[in-house]
């Protein structure tokens, strides 16, 4: 088997990255720099992947809405070295590389499905990736950082993670006694042996300094409650390597051919190597030449199970290197599958590829943004949800555009001068959407800042109900209703679809962009300051255009 520092030579050159992101000077412009987790591919992509993904996505193009000349670098990713890696390329028979290969390619697959903006897709074999990790240890080294020790503890190989006594219990099954992480449920080992560690415990009370001055450091605000409570307590030094002769699919540390880097110091690193750590020249993978490298991220989506290596041993690593830290951590909470853990042994794990072959990716996007877009709690994924929320949006958005656009409105209001939304009559009828469409660009702005994108849609879906409403309630289409009364609901009508459409874009891109294009909105017109109440007109309006191809019944 060939060693891994000869097979990351193999891989392609990714192209050489620039010097120091923050210190950017004034010609350049530092990118919106945003990041999933970098999944570890040891099995296929399920929906909690594809949460990440899209939650990131949605903040990637919000960034884009509110200033669309700011680069955006969004990166996403495989973690492919490990324990749990080789092993199950050894089960199968299988090179380690070729295994990642094959695995990669699913999570690849995810991103272009789901209609995912990312602009790099890494992989932790590729060789800048191990080059910028290697170095990143010999400075962590040359800085008296690492030493070699010994460790013991409870090792879980699926969970390549190292557990406490106090985060074990013993279990038994089939008369056969053994012991699991009271945190994951992954059975647990006992391991003792030589290794590298990384001097962890000097940086707690620069940490707790950072985060007692960074409030907003840390999402949903119990996150980093209960990062500041843990650093109250003293920090073990961090076990950064395994014997070779245990874990061979792994980057050699330097010097030490009888270590591999363990596969946090590993994966973590990818955040820099992605943005060209350690610097050296001047375009990164995924931008634009001359743009500003962009460390550090302005937003790190992850998962609420990997927090404490985000939130601890990856800023500290940052400190040791003088780097700035990740400006926000966004720890989405998981979600379940009739109220239980997603399992392979349970066989409940909800499938993405066929939740998105069935309903659409635009349907899944909204489904995962309204229901799992508060972060705070853990969410259940089921169908019937699915199809609840489903039915809510094409009937408040698809049947309301379908209803402004049919033959009857629209050949009645065309004996009229159509009339601008601020010319409306600020009456009993119209006054209600009116104030609401006045101030809903602000306000979906406020939540989607705050990370409350379940709220920021909810104000879309609100303002949609209202509108439905006042369709219902003044019947353009009927007999009674003059021409002229009938062209101020639909200028009202159409002045909500306008604004939602394009607040809607980072949630639903193909739909939102449908709807623009059928209000014959320009597409230089489609950011968040033209959201503003009557900022922008409509242009010719197309009619019968059907927003989904869903049948309703059918959901």
């Amino acid at each position: 088997m060939q060693s891994v520092s000869v097979r990351c030579a193999l891989r392609r050159s990714c192209p050489q990255t620039c010097r120091r992101a923050y210190a950017t000077d004034s010609s350049r412009q530092k990118p919106y720099y945003i990041t999933t987790p970098i999944f570890y591919p040891n099995a296929a992509p399920h929906i909690g992947h594809l949460h990440s993904l899209v939650v990131a996505d949605i903040f990637a193009r919000y960034s884009k809405l509110v200033d669309p000349s700011k680069p955006i670098h969004f990166v996403t990713g495989t973690d492919e070295h490990g324990l749990k890696i080789q092993n199950a390329a050894k089960a199968k028979g299988m090179d380690p590389l070729a295994f990642c290969d094959e695995l990669s390619e699913h999570f690849r697959n995810l991103t272009r499905k789901a209609n995912v903006s990312c602009t790099r897709f890494t992989r932790t074999t590729e060789r800048q990736h191990c080059d910028a990790v290697t170095h990143l240890w010999k400075e962590l080294d040359a800085k008296g950082l690492i030493y070699k020790g010994s460790h013991a503890g409870w090792y879980s190989v699926s969970d390549e993670t190292f557990y406490p006594t106090t985060q074990v219990a013993q279990q038994e099954k089939d008369g056969v006694e053994y012991y699991v992480s009271t945190t994951s449920g992954s059975r647990v080992e006992w391991q003792e042996e030589e290794n590298y560690k990384f001097r962890l415990s000097a940086f707690r009370e620069s940490l707790l300094s950072h985060y007692a001055a960074h409030p907003e450091a840390i999402y949903p605000p119990q996150h980093h409650t209960d990062i500041m409570a843990s650093l109250q307590e003293s920090l073990e030094d961090l076990s950064v390597s395994r014997k070779r002769s245990r874990l061979t699919w792994g980057i050699p540390v330097p010097n030490d051919p009888e270590h591999t880097i363990y596969v946090w110091i590993d994966a973590l690193t990818t955040y820099l190597s992605s943005v060209g750590y350690p610097f050296p020249s001047s375009t990164v993978e995924g931008l634009p030449s001359g743009t500003a490298q962009g460390w550090p991220p302005n937003v790190q989506v992850i998962g609420k199970d990997i927090l404490r290596f985000h939130a601890v041993y990856f800023p500290a690593m940052l400190q040791a290197l003088g780097l700035p830290l990740s400006q926000r951590l966004l720890a989405h909470s998981h979600w379940t599958v009739d109220r239980a853990k997603m399992s392979k042994s349970v066989g409940n794990v909800a499938d993405p590829i066929k939740a998105i072959d069935e309903f659409g990716i635009d349907l899944v996007r909204y489904y995962l943004a309204r229901v799992g877009g508060r972060f705070k709690d853990d969410v259940d994924w089921s169908q019937e949800q699915l199809q609840k929320h489903s039915r809510e949006i094409i009937s408040a958005l698809g049947n309301l555009l379908m209803r402004a656009t049919s033959a009857k409105i629209m050949k009645k209001v065309a004996q009229v001068k159509r009339p601008r939304p601020i010319d409306v009559p600020d009456d009993a009828s119209y006054a209600p959407l009116k104030r609401s469409l006045g101030k809903l660009a602000l306000t979906f702005h406020t939540h989607v800042e705050g990370f409350q994108v379940a709220d920021a849609v909810e104000e879309v879906v609100l303002v949609l109900d209202a509108a439905n409403l006042l369709m219902t309630q003044t019947a353009p289409w009927a007999k009674e209703t003059s021409p002229q009364d009938a062209a101020y609901v639909q200028a009202l009508i159409f002045e909500t679809l306008r604004q939602c459409g394009i607040l809607l874009q980072p949630i639903m891109p193909d739909k939102a962009s449908i709807l623009l294009d059928s209000l014959d909105v320009p597409a230089t017109e489609r950011t968040l300051a033209d959201a503003a109440f009557a900022r922008r007109e409509v242009g010719d309006v197309r009619s019968g255009v059907r927003l989904f191809d869903v049948d309703l019944s059918r959901l």
